[in-house]
């Protein structure tokens, strides 16, 4: 694991961006296309932004999305193909891609698209109850499909209020689908751009404890190829358990 520090979350998204952009050129440069994972949320605002502005040719570039609400029409504020298509599809012109839209038969679709070949690089963010993709603690860290249907706990859906998606709690659907960890997993590389101090617990969190489903992101540390991308602020609570633990720390620009 790598721990990637910076001041700002403009900085923290230059930097994941850049990571992300390296990966996904030296794909193409080695088998002519670079298939990715992109996840949402405000986390990923500062990240998107600068990806989409690296010197990639998109032609070649094939992208899966990592989750989507049950019964959400794309029309909704808070629809994740909305965000995408807004923040990556349009500005990138990107072809390749594999939307959640929330049926059977979408699941279907994507679990034979995504199994076709490995995934070179997920950008996986880390929600403020430590979930990955919609994976709410305890996740399911057995199942091997590769999209599943989950219901959202207490803390994710406020967590949806309280980045503005929705006005209540009681407009956040109860139910999303969700790439599995076990896929998440199966990514060549790992990108998590974690930003600001909302996010302060879920990383203490993550870096504080052995593997758990109660932490989902605990899970991404086993990874052979991992890299979190943290802000002065996400990073607050965690500094003093990183030290301790001996992690891997580079690039501090506090």
């Amino acid at each position: 694991m790598k721990i990637v520090i910076s001041k700002t979350a403009g900085e923290l998204g230059m930097r994941a961006a850049k990571a992300s952009a390296e990966i996904i050129k030296a794909a193409i440069a080695e088998k002519g296309v670079a298939r990715i994972i992109l996840s949402t949320g405000a986390s990923q605002f500062e990240t998107l932004e600068h990806l989409v502005k690296e010197d990639i040719d998109w032609s070649k570039v094939e992208m899966f999305h990592l989750d989507e609400y049950v019964d959400l029409p794309e029309t909704h504020p808070a629809s994740f193909r909305k965000y995408l298509k807004e923040r990556f599809v349009a500005p990138t012109g990107v072809k390749m891609t594999h939307f959640v839209d929330g049926t059977q038969e979408g699941i279907a679709k994507l679990t034979e698209e995504i199994k076709k070949a490995p995934i070179d690089v997920g950008l996986i963010g880390i929600g403020r109850n430590a979930h990955i993709a919609f994976n709410d603690p305890p996740a399911d860290f057995e199942t091997k499909v590769s999209y599943l249907i989950v219901n959202l706990d207490t803390a994710c859906r406020n967590q949806q209020v309280g980045e503005g998606w929705f006005a209540t709690i009681d407009d956040v659907p109860k139910q999303a689908v969700s790439m599995s960890v076990w896929q998440i997993m199966q990514c060549k590389h790992i990108i998590s751009a974690v930003p600001h101090a909302e996010k302060s617990w879920a990383v203490a969190q993550t870096l504080a404890n052995e593997l758990t489903n109660k932490v989902p992101g605990t899970m991404l540390k086993t990874h052979d190829s991992f890299q979190l991308f943290v802000d002065a602020n996400s990073y607050a609570d965690a500094k003093e358990i990183v030290t301790l633990k001996g992690e891997t720390v580079c690039e501090d620009y506090r």
